[in-house]
């Protein structure tokens, strides 16, 4: 009996040790497009594809690991101006394979338009590529954080990130849930003469929503470009804009034709957002969510 027990423990010694000596440093991970990618467990040397993803590592402390990013990354404070800024709107992926990442956090943007993976080439030759898809939801945004955190080795800064997040937003919330005279609200993050605003399942009418106001497009779907037409016949209370690509863009709404006659005009409540907080699915959504709050209900959120 003696003998059989310890042969057993024999066995699973040898096991464990072979187990351990095999371990080759990588991970098999789901990312957040759901695909299965084997990754380095220590990961040094990072190539950022997407502003919002840049913006999550820097917030990590992870800087100095990004060796480069994409082009609108440029300006991110924090990152490094030796960071080599790269478009990843048609990757080259020779000049890719030279910087010998240990990995690629791309987005989702990067697939739009096309069936194929434009990283194809860079994964055959080694290089994994993780996908970040951009959420369209604050509890999405809360995920992408936690996943970026976990998969650099920065978990504890990610949960301290999203818990900060969670405890700013859940203040706002209380207050905006209390506001029973609801203005309603266009957003828009288009000018005329083709204008471009959001509807449901976006985290812009959900911050609309958290603040405690109505979306006069709630009830569109996701991104969408409603006719003037129909922000007139609307006739939001507050018109908030995070467009940053014209001169003035608070004043070329107040002057635009037939637009005179509607609340928001009229009562000169138009104001402008900050684009990127507004714009880029990161924690700084939260910098936005005080703004809208602020600009809407000024009085409710003056301690903001």
């Amino acid at each position: 009996m003696k003998k059989k027990l310890l042969s057993i423990l024999l066995c699973l010694t040898l096991i464990f040790a072979v187990g351990c000596s095999s371990d080759s440093g990588q991970k098999t991970i789901t990312d957040r497009s759901g695909s299965e990618v084997e990754v380095p467990t220590k990961i040094e040397k990072i190539i950022s594809t997407a502003p919002s993803n840049t913006e999550i590592l820097v917030g990590l402390g992870l800087a100095d690991k990004i060796i480069a990013a994409d082009t609108y990354s440029e300006g991110i404070e924090g990152l490094s101006k030796d960071t080599k800024l790269m478009d990843f709107q048609t990757p080259d992926a020779e000049a890719i394979v030279e910087l010998d990442p240990d990995i690629i956090i791309a987005s989702g943007y990067n697939q739009a338009g096309s069936s194929d993976d434009p990283y194809k080439s860079v994964s055959d030759a080694g290089i994994p590529v993780v996908y970040i898809p951009s959420s369209a939801s604050i509890d999405g945004i809360y995920k992408d954080i936690e996943f970026i955190a976990e998969l650099v080795d920065a978990k504890d800064k990610g949960n301290e990130i999203v818990d900060s997040m969670k405890k700013e937003v859940e203040s706002i919330k209380e207050i905006g849930s209390k506001i029973k005279d609801k203005k309603t609200v266009y957003f828009e993050i288009g000018p005329a003469p083709t204008l471009y605003s959001v509807g449901k399942d976006t985290f812009i009418n959900e911050m609309i929503q958290i603040i405690g106001a109505e979306n006069i497009f709630a009830d569109k779907d996701a991104w969408i470009s409603p006719s003037e037409e129909a922000v007139i016949d609307a006739n939001p209370d507050v018109i908030l804009t995070n467009v940053n690509y014209v001169e003035n863009p608070t004043e070329e709404i107040m002057n635009r034709t037939g637009w005179e006659h509607i609340t928001a005009v009229k009562d000169k409540a138009v104001y402008s957002i900050d684009s990127n907080s507004s714009s880029r699915p990161t924690q700084h959504i939260i910098k936005a969510l005080k703004e809208m709050a602020k600009a809407v209900y000024p009085d409710e959120y003056k301690d903001k």
